[in-house]
């Protein structure tokens, strides 16, 4: 008996040894394709597969992107592409990833460190290689390779309602944060008008201010992944109006002076689209994402303006521009599932013109801009630049560690509102908090401090040319 027993143990033991074997070189075999490498409508039409996408666009999953899976079919008949729309999109990503079985496209949430993006997603391919492809692509990118591909791009501006501004007797854009508040009470003294709706209740929406604090306020596209890593009291008052503490503090003003609406806690984020084309809001901070929504949202498509976010550094305005949501194909998937979501992400990306159509900047190389963008013209657009070799997981660490979470989630933005509104801790109060967190973690990970002087792009070759005309005369 104990020999059958041993005899079947090594019998199955090598039946195990033979499925593992077959299972590596199945894997070996079926290498999956990067998006560089992929021809629409000529590779892979044959395949069929299920994919189910999560999205945080509730408002268009029954239109537009029903659309778009009827139009992806006529290349990919036997694809089936299945959207979740989730409302706290934010939050409830957070919790799906922990397991293998979400799904198999997402947008990839701020708040995951780029060292875990390999555990969670496949590679897109070489960034290098993309780069002649896309734009962009600096936000999930790790050891060389791309983990997202933005869904659109976004400029950070402020939408506004023309009309309210004229019967505000606004002429000129402000910009400036002290212009910008002379704005908002013009709107509050002549006009019916909320003069800056926070759509605090939301809380997702809040966390759009950060989205400033780098190219708009300092103009220096090393700014994020380097100055705030290297800085000493980087959320201090300058005193130039520039800087993290002046988009903060623009929000604070604005509660403080009383602003907004008058009880924050009911704003309704679908409600306030209406309501700006309606002309009872003045503005709102949001990226330009946000324009198409609030011009569809009712019949005063045309009243809906865009405009840089109201900051001057040396005489000049920038806006940041980075992408929205991105794009993760999750690496637990079934080959046939991530091959087929390679598929749709391309197509998606190259094909929909979701991107200009959503008034957001073009994801492809040479992709066309928006009208939405016209208040721009002048204003030089700042793409963050990644990271200094060695330093890629620095900002995060530092970011997390500190509890900021700048880009992360909105209790820090909430929290300025709040304060404001109670009358409770001051600006500088909130900014020393921070910079006191922020300084202990930079001190847990042994970084360099020292004092930042901002280099808005332009102006390294603005001294060249000073120099070389003083060395000319």
């Amino acid at each position: 008996m104990k020999v059958k027993k041993l005899t079947a143990l090594v019998m199955a033991g090598a039946m195990m040894g033979t499925m593992a074997m077959s299972t590596m070189a199945f894997a070996e075999e079926a290498e999956l394709p990067t998006l560089d490498t992929i021809v629409l409508g000529e590779d892979y039409t044959d395949l069929e597969a299920t994919i189910k996408v999560l999205t945080h666009r509730t408002d268009i999953v029954d239109t537009v992107f029903a659309e778009y899976i009827a139009s992806f079919n006529e290349l990919y008949p036997g694809i089936t592409v299945e959207y979740e729309a989730v409302t706290d999109y934010a939050e409830d990503i957070k919790i799906r990833l922990t397991t293998d079985d979400w799904g198999d496209i997402c947008m990839i949430p701020t708040n995951l460190q780029k060292n875990e993006l390999a555990d969670e997603f496949i590679s897109f391919g070489e960034k290098e290689t993309l780069d002649t492809m896309y734009v962009m692509l600096n936000n999930f990118t790790y050891d060389g390779q791309v983990y997202g591909i933005p869904s659109t791009g976004n400029a950070q501006g402020v939408v506004y309602n023309k009309k309210v501004f004229e019967a505000a007797g606004i002429t000129e854009l402000p910009k400036t944060p002290d212009e910008f508040i002379a704005a908002l009470q013009a709107i509050k003294d002549n006009t019916e008008a909320i003069p800056l709706y926070t759509n605090f209740a939301a809380g997702w929406t809040m966390g759009a201010w950060d989205a400033y604090v780098g190219g708009s306020a300092t103009g220096d596209p090393d700014f994020m992944n380097y100055g705030l890593v290297h800085a000493e009291n980087p959320f201090a008052d300058n005193g130039e109006q520039t800087g993290p503490y002046a988009v903060y503090n623009v929000l604070y003003e604005a509660v403080a002076q009383g602003l907004i609406e008058d009880d924050p806690t009911t704003t309704d984020w679908e409600g306030c689209k209406g309501m700006i084309n309606n002309g009872e809001i003045g503005c709102m901070v949001l990226g330009s994402w946000a324009v198409v929504q609030m011009q569809e949202a009712g019949p005063n498509a045309a009243d809906i303006g865009y405009m840089p976010f109201p900051i001057t550094v040396d005489g000049a305005q920038y806006a940041a521009a980075g992408p929205d949501y991105c794009y993760g194909i999750n690496v637990n998937a079934e080959t046939d599932n991530q091959i087929a979501s390679l598929l749709y992400v391309k197509w998606l990306t190259e094909e929909s013109g979701f991107s200009y159509d959503q008034g957001g900047l073009p994801i492809c190389v040479g992709g066309e801009y928006p009208d939405v963008l016209s208040a721009f013209d002048g204003v030089t657009l700042v793409v963050d630049n990644p990271a200094k070799e060695g330093e890629e997981d620095l900002f995060g660490n530092i970011n997390t560690d500190s509890e900021v979470g700048l880009n992360m989630d909105n209790t820090h933005v909430q929290m300025v509102l709040e304060e404001a509104l109670q009358g409770g801790k001051t600006m500088e109060e909130i900014a020393a908090e921070w910079n006191e967190a922020w300084a202990e973690a930079q001190a847990d990970y042994e970084v360099e401090v020292a004092p930042y002087e901002y280099q808005p792009m332009g102006a390294a070759a603005e001294d060249e040319a000073v120099e070389e005309t003083s060395a000319a005369e």
